[in-house]
């Protein structure tokens, strides 16, 4: 099982994650989120050993000013949540970066949606809510495409993780579920742990 943690902060909760291998750090660049970055925060990152960790910048509608200017110089991969379209996918790759495209999921023939993004490196199944936490409807979760080239997101936690594994899924995206109960964007470093230690578990 693959894991990205969504959302960290480039001081409190970089290192831990890279300590407990988790696959994918992802760092929020998003007017509207209470997780957006101040981009003199990502300059913390070049610090950083990523080890086996990939760090991902998680956008909406990115300029190219961004990507050159931040994404290209502090991030492996870039998650593209917007509108962008098999032609931008192209276009940020030839400049340099790994993307990772969202396909939003109502209904089931939402899912089909992702063959028209086949040159992403990584296609995520989401929610519509983008960062509240709705649960991906599990009815759906087994229609997703198999393989390490698809990730699921949606309300996953430490508590569904067995059964989300039993309907194929590989690779899971979580955000607002590894949070502290009254502070939104501030992770929980006992909830991180507890989880990579329930998915280390269903490996063996």
């Amino acid at each position: 099982m693959k894991v990205k943690v969504c959302g960290l902060h480039p001081i409190r909760d970089v290192q831990l994650c890279i300590d407990l291998g988790i696959n994918f750090l992802g760092f929020v660049f998003y007017d509207k989120s209470p997780r957006n970055l101040n981009l003199e925060l990502v300059k913390k990152l070049k610090k950083y050993d990523k080890l086996n960790s990939y760090f991902t910048a998680v956008t909406v509608n990115p300029t190219d000013e961004f990507i050159k200017n931040v994404a290209v110089e502090n991030f492996d991969y870039i998650q593209l949540h917007g509108s962008e379209t098999s032609e931008r996918i192209n276009q940020i790759k030839s400049i340099g970066l790994k993307v990772i495209k969202t396909i939003k999921i109502k209904s089931q023939s939402d899912i089909e949606n992702y063959k028209e993004y086949d040159n992403a490196d990584i296609i995520l199944f989401d929610t519509p809510g983008m960062e509240k936490s709705i649960e991906f409807p599990r009815n759906l979760i087994s229609k997703i495409p198999k393989g390490e080239k698809y990730a699921l997101a949606g309300s996953i936690s430490e508590n569904n993780i067995e059964n989300i594994t039993k309907l194929g899924v590989t690779f899971c995206d979580l955000s607002s579920s590894l949070e502290l109960d009254n502070r939104i964007g501030y992770k929980d470093h006992q909830k991180i742990k507890k989880f990579i230690k329930k998915v280390n578990e269903l490996k063996n």
